[in-house]
């Protein structure tokens, strides 16, 4: 006989902040996505390999200009009332998605999209150009027209609905439970039987909300809930050899790096600066001072377990030692040397240039201890380097939007179809852009622009290969870092696999897989 799933049993999570919105179109705190997550269901969704999958689609065709996606729902779906889903609310959704007046953060994605009813299973969207990540866009949860059709943009934050949503997805909600304020203080979700992929085990899901990160650990020491996602790696260290826990992790879709800001610094101007402050840095002892060995040392624009994740890191020195020699050797070659206080300087007809430059950095542990332990790291080769840090909200407004900063260390949160062009496309280099390292090149460019229109997988990766090679060419920033995301969950909660983390709330793409309890069958029924 073999062990095969079987229904039952409960979890509880933790979640930081209460969830303002249950509602897909109003993506604000990480809590209401996390249960717009379990409650809606788009057409499409990703698997535990962060492909994406037919969720309530059937089947959907791509024209061979890649302008037309053609999508046909499947048989008798239904939403959490027991009202059929048709196409009829696939357009609702994404036509109340654009709409100006109601500001929603995803209505960029479907700009210039036009979508309309073939039948009531069929819809037809098409694009003003070829884009290749387009169908990343349909995972976006339906909202059922019926419900939301007389609510107007000015009313759309204020319904009831975003507090006790209707959606299609694996979980319906059981109950609330309040307050004397009226805040909730959980949700109870049951699985929705209906839904349009196989039934969730697990009988029932509580979500509760903590206004803090010490109420949460707190809930979590005395046993009010089972599981978590906002875990520090310090705090993860803690828990791994806790006897009720288990520890899941995977590669969040973030890019740590310092950003060189060849505009504000004129030192940075200089290739072989940045070549050797590249080759100097040690990227494994970052990650395992800062990060406690949860994440993956980079040297490149992409994720891991995408290029520069496939590749590994490309071959550079390895000790500490040869990678410090190997750094001044560079800028030897190149006329610097150090001067009488131990920096480096490069003497010209006009001028003695010094090796100094500040890092810009935001006021939070991890930033700060990377911060200064690359200003040591750089030191050692004759680097003078200051470490600022800022509250986020003066970073992002008053040094990064106004680009006043010689070099910035941050993050950069790629989607799930890697697309980073938002970040590298020299059009993209001012503010509101987010091409922080102000990066021109028209190589790059072509690269990337021809990334987003083909959806042929063979001439993407062309593509993405040829624009990371001028990103090593070019040295416009040094890659770090991308964190792991970490998930603290009961021990016996089996069939957890993460996969790729672009959010917190892409955890549950697989929700209706995990399990509980176990049956024993013949092996025979369990293949049927």
């Amino acid at each position: 006989m073999v062990e095969i799933p079987a229904d039952g049993g409960s979890i509880t999570e933790g979640e930081l902040g209460y969830p303002r919105y249950i509602n897909p179109l109003l993506p604000i705190t990480d809590s209401g996505r996390d249960l717009s997550a379990l409650i809606y269901s788009g057409l499409m969704k990703t698997d535990d390999n962060g492909n994406l999958i037919p969720d309530l689609a059937k089947s959907y065709d791509v024209s061979n200009d890649g302008l037309s996606y053609t999508f046909v729902l499947k048989d008798d779906l239904l939403f959490q009332d027991g009202i059929p889903v048709t196409a009829d609310d696939v357009i609702f959704t994404i036509n109340t998605a654009k709409n100006p007046d109601l500001k929603s953060p995803v209505a960029a994605n479907w700009a210039g999209v036009a979508v309309t009813k073939i039948d009531d299973k069929t819809i037809k969207f098409v694009l003003q150009k070829p884009y290749g990540p387009f169908l990343q866009n349909t995972t976006l949860g339906i909202l059922p027209k019926h419900l939301w059709q007389n609510i107007s943009a000015d009313e759309f934050a204020f319904t009831n609905y975003n507090v006790e949503p209707v959606g299609s997805g694996p979980y319906e909600i059981k109950s609330i439970k309040r307050d004397s304020d009226g805040l909730p203080q959980y949700y109870s979700l049951k699985p929705f039987n209906r839904y349009a992929g196989s039934r969730a085990h697990i009988s029932e899901i509580v979500i509760r909300f903590y206004t803090d990160v010490k109420s949460l650990h707190d809930a979590f020491n005395q046993g009010i809930i089972s599981s978590m996602n906002s875990v520090s790696p310090a705090e993860a260290n803690q828990l791994k050899d806790h006897t009720d826990v288990s520890i899941v992790t995977a590669p969040l879709q973030r890019v740590f790096g310092v950003f060189f800001n060849q505009n504000q610094s004129r030192v940075l101007l200089n290739k072989e600066v940045r070549q050797a402050l590249n080759i100097a840095v040690n990227r494994q002892d970052i990650v395992s001072k800062v990060l406690n060995t949860y994440g993956s040392p980079i040297d490149g624009p992409f994720p891991p377990n995408n290029l520069s994740g496939d590749k590994g890191l490309r071959e550079t020195p390895t000790t500490t030692d040869v990678r410090i020699a190997t750094a001044k050797n560079i800028l030897t070659k190149a006329g610097w040397s150090l001067n009488k206080n131990g920096i480096m300087e490069k003497k010209t007809k006009k001028d003695t240039q010094t090796l100094s430059f500040s890092i810009s950095t935001a006021n939070s542990p991890d930033l700060t201890q990377a911060a200064n332990l690359l200003k040591d790291q750089w030191s050692a080769i004759g680097a003078d380097v200051t470490v600022k840090v800022f509250e986020i909200g003066d970073l992002n407004q008053n040094i990064i939007r106004t680009r006043k900063y010689d070099a910035l260390l941050f993050g950069e949160i790629i989607d799930s179809g890697n697309d980073l062009f938002p970040f590298w496309d020299s059009s993209q280099r001012n503010d509101p852009g987010l091409n922080i390292a102000e990066y021109t090149n028209s190589k790059a460019d072509k690269f990337l622009e021809d990334a987003r229109t083909t959806n042929d997988p063979v001439k993407l990766s062309t593509d993405w290969i040829g624009f990371e090679q001028e990103i090593y060419n070019d040295i416009p920033a040094t890659f770090l870092y991308s964190p792991d995301f970490i998930y603290v969950v009961p021990k016996n909660l089996k069939g957890v696999d993460l996969g790729q983390v672009a959010t917190p709330s892409d955890r549950f793409s697989g929700v209706n897989t995990w399990y509980l309890n176990t049956d024993k069958v013949w092996k025979f029924f369990a293949n049927q």
